[in-house]
């Protein structure tokens, strides 16, 4: 018997794992689920955000809506609305499945029976899909928290869209090490609805933002993360409770690797509002972060904005007030400028430092070192400087590194530690008041100024350094 037992056991859990398998493939979308919408048909009539035409489709769930939207003609996106048009407010979008790669009239957005959702063109050709079919779908909805979801026949989430952000994050939402999502990434602008330019990044040692990749102009300072064994797992938009009745407040919560029980750092983005957890967290076109609330069932005023990252006397982390000047945007000052206490205060050249304009930017010079020269400012830095630990270096070596690369704008240097950055972009400089931190800036050998540079000079430290 026993023998029997255990040669027809692997026979029989091969058996089991077969229907198991064959059930879940031929698991199918009832066809009162299944829906097939066109982009078609007249526009809504309320304002939202980026000032679209659009056209609601019939998913809601209070006070999310799935639409077709465009801010540009005849390029639609499928994105998620929050607000109604009962409140009167400006409808904001807080999700998208296709940015990037927009649709055109009389595309189509459908659940087959296959359980795989579908945005496609009226030509048949798909744009943007879940990769759910057979599968085990059964289902669709959108939860009371904004997050759209295909369900199997347990209720198991098979694909969420909270596992494929845009720009923002709603309460609830994460962003994690393994296996994603990583990071949130900006729009472009408000008719130009591709990847813009920042990026909110969970790292294993920090959370970051970066300009175009690679630049880092903020990072969290978390002293758990400094043990070598510490690293993050997660960072989930939530709130947190308190002791004090209505005094609750929305956090960036992170989860860690190695640590201690007590151990769980976060960013603290604002006492919550009207009681509601309906909430989400916006990487901006300009690169900041900013925390928006809903107030649910009134008329005219249902938002509010809680927190802005880079703002003076703003809380950016754990029990201690730390203001985050605006001069760290990388284009607060646009392409080219002075930054002081949050104002673009000139628009330094070589001629000296004139008053400032969205107007102010650099001359290119040609790769050639003979074709240009540097001039010096004092008590300067990038927007990189602050956040980024630089390399060992002598002032001469920092300038040679920066001569023999045609696509570097200028190098800064800290003369009391020996530090050295060199940068492809300058756009915002600050003015630090020391001294020892200086900024040696490209430019034209023929004498030519900087453009949009207006008025008259104003006194300061600038030196020009011809080359060699």
């Amino acid at each position: 018997m026993i023998q029997v037992a255990m040669a027809t056991s692997p026979f029989l859990f091969i058996l089991l794992c077969l229907f198991i398998s064959f059930s879940i493939s031929n698991a199918i979308v009832p066809s009162a689920d299944t829906f097939r919408y066109v982009n078609e048909g007249d526009f809504g009539e309320f304002e939202s955000e980026y000032a679209p035409t659009y056209r609601p489709l019939n998913p809601f769930t209070f006070p999310f809506q799935l639409c077709f939207y465009n801010t540009t003609p005849n390029a639609y996106y499928l994105g998620l609305r929050m607000g109604t048009r009962r409140d009167g407010s400006l409808m904001r979008w807080v999700w998208e499945a296709n940015r990037g790669s927009p649709v055109r009239e009389n595309a189509t957005f459908s659940l087959g029976s296959d359980g795989n959702l579908i945005l496609a063109e009226s030509t048949g050709q798909i744009v943007w899909q879940t990769n759910t079919a057979n599968k085990g779908v059964v289902g669709f909805a959108i939860e009371s928290d904004g997050n759209i979801v295909l369900k199997d026949s347990s209720g198991n989430f098979v694909w969420q869209s909270f596992d494929s952000p845009t720009d923002t994050l709603l309460v609830g939402q994460s962003l994690r090490i393994n296996g994603g999502p990583l990071k949130l990434v900006s729009r472009d602008s408000i008719t130009n609805n591709v990847n813009g330019a920042y990026s909110f990044v969970i790292e294993p040692k920090r959370l970051a933002l970066y300009y175009k990749n690679s630049m880092r102009y903020w990072s969290s300072t978390f002293p758990e993360l400094n043990r070598a064994n510490v690293t993050l797992v997660n960072a989930t938009l939530r709130i947190a409770e308190t002791d004090y009745e209505e005094n609750n407040f929305h956090t960036l919560w992170c989860r860690l690797e190695n640590a201690r029980d007590f151990e769980q750092p976060y960013l603290s983005l604002g006492t919550i509002r009207y009681n509601s957890s309906l909430s989400y967290l916006r990487l901006g076109i300009d690169g900041n972060l900013r925390l928006y609330t809903y107030r649910a069932n009134v008329r005219g005023n249902a938002w509010a904005l809680l927190f802005t990252l880079f703002d003076r006397g703003v809380r950016t982390s754990t029990g201690a007030d730390d203001p985050v000047d605006e001069c760290q945007l990388p284009s607060r000052c646009g392409k080219f400028g002075l930054c002081e206490e949050s104002q673009c205060i000139g628009c330094p050249t070589p001629n000296g430092v004139f008053a400032w304009s969205k107007d102010c930017d650099v001359k290119l010079p040609s790769c050639n070192a003979s074709s240009f020269k540097y001039y010096e400012l004092k008590g300067v830095d990038h927007f990189t400087v602050k956040y980024t630990s630089g390399t060992k270096s002598s002032l001469d070596s920092c300038k040679n590194k920066c001569t023999k690369d045609c696509k570097c704008m200028g190098y800064f240097y800290h003369t009391d530690g020996s530090k050295c950055w060199t940068v492809n972009e300058l756009k915002t400089l600050t003015r630090t008041g020391n001294s020892t931190n200086l900024a040696y800036i490209k430019t034209p050998a023929n004498g030519t100024t900087i453009s949009g540079a207006k008025g008259y000079g104003t006194k300061c430290d600038v030196k020009e350094i011809l080359m060699p």
